[in-house]
């Protein structure tokens, strides 16, 4: 089998793999920090340019939520069929993983149709977290609707979630609840964590949210649910008028170092992602300079709390 230099394959993914991975077996690792970037914040880029562009950057890991404005993870083009068998030999031989799969499906939902779908969803992404090799879904508990008492949305989103890792254990997939929407608080967090008592079940902190929207210091969330916490979301934003702008690393107000401080402190051993939601908000940097910029703001932030790349 013949040898591939790094150059060399990237020039590969320039103009398309056909033909060429019979000839590629994995290249040497690269040093790199536990970083990641969400594929939401690069919603116009293809499968090929956002491989280019994480191994340039140096970043480990991928978090896949949308692939070239395609949300619906399944229905990507690269990951059916004969083209995942690709997709998974283009990663290994860069020497990036999947961190997560990022669905929209959400727990509170009580119409029992709207809940069949959302259901489906969270099984549809399950499944292809299995096809990929990759660890983790993530799904939203979302909202508390107005008028409805909060210990039966409760209720019913550590029951849907229950149902969800029940799906997820056979095929070694874990299930998270991100800290997003209407469940940002630590204690809603822990009392769901808790009541759902799945191993198939954890936690991804999105550390942002739980600064902005709960008012909770990064050390106190922590030491409720750092215990299941297996991802994180990390990004920096600043009040702009009635609502918030998000903004480069280190020009916003959120504590993001101090964050990564307390996951390392803590002997997180997970990645620290970058969520840049320039799907959602377009006015927002372009991923060509956000993404550069977290990598170098974030090894700064990880040298500091004792993360050495590998």
């Amino acid at each position: 089998m013949a040898t591939c230099t790094r150059r060399s394959f990237l020039a590969t993914l320039g103009t398309g793999l056909a033909g060429a991975p019979a000839l590629l077996r994995a290249l040497p690792p690269a040093a790199r920090y536990p970083i990641a970037f969400s594929t939401l914040g690069c919603p116009a880029w293809s499968w090929k340019t956002i491989l280019q562009n994480a191994d340039k950057l140096g970043y480990r890991a991928l978090e896949l939520r949308g692939i070239a404005g395609e949300m619906d993870l399944p229905k990507v083009p690269e990951f059916a069929g004969s083209r995942l068998a690709e997709a998974r030999r283009d990663l290994a031989v860069l020497g990036i993983t999947v961190s997560d799969l990022g669905a929209s499906a959400r727990m509170h939902e009580k119409d029992p149709a709207v809940r069949a779908q959302q259901f489906d969803e969270g099984r549809r992404f399950i499944d292809l977290a299995q096809a990929m090799g990759v660890k983790y879904v993530r799904l939203f508990g979302d909202r508390i609707p107005e008028g409805e008492p909060k210990a039966e949305v409760m209720k019913r989103v550590v029951e849907g979630f229950r149902t969800m890792a029940d799906y997820a254990r056979p095929a070694g997939v874990t299930v998270l609840i991100e800290s997003h929407g209407d469940f940002t608080r630590s204690a809603d967090l822990e009392n769901i964590l808790t009541s759902v008592g799945s191993p198939q079940f954890a936690l991804l902190w999105d550390a942002h949210h739980s600064f902005v929207a709960a008012g909770e210091q990064p050390a106190d969330t922590f030491a409720k649910i750092g215990k299941w916490t297996r991802h994180t979301h990390l990004k920096d934003s600043k009040p702009e008028g009635a609502s918030r702008r998000y903004v480069l690393l280190g020009a916003g107000e959120v504590p993001v170092k101090e964050q990564v401080r307390v996951l390392a402190a803590a002997g997180y051993k997970g990645l620290y992602c970058f969520e840049w939601e320039k799907m959602w908000h377009p006015e927002i940097e372009d991923p060509e300079v956000a993404f550069p910029h977290y990598a170098r703001t974030m090894a700064d932030y990880l040298s500091s709390a004792g993360i050495k790349a590998e």
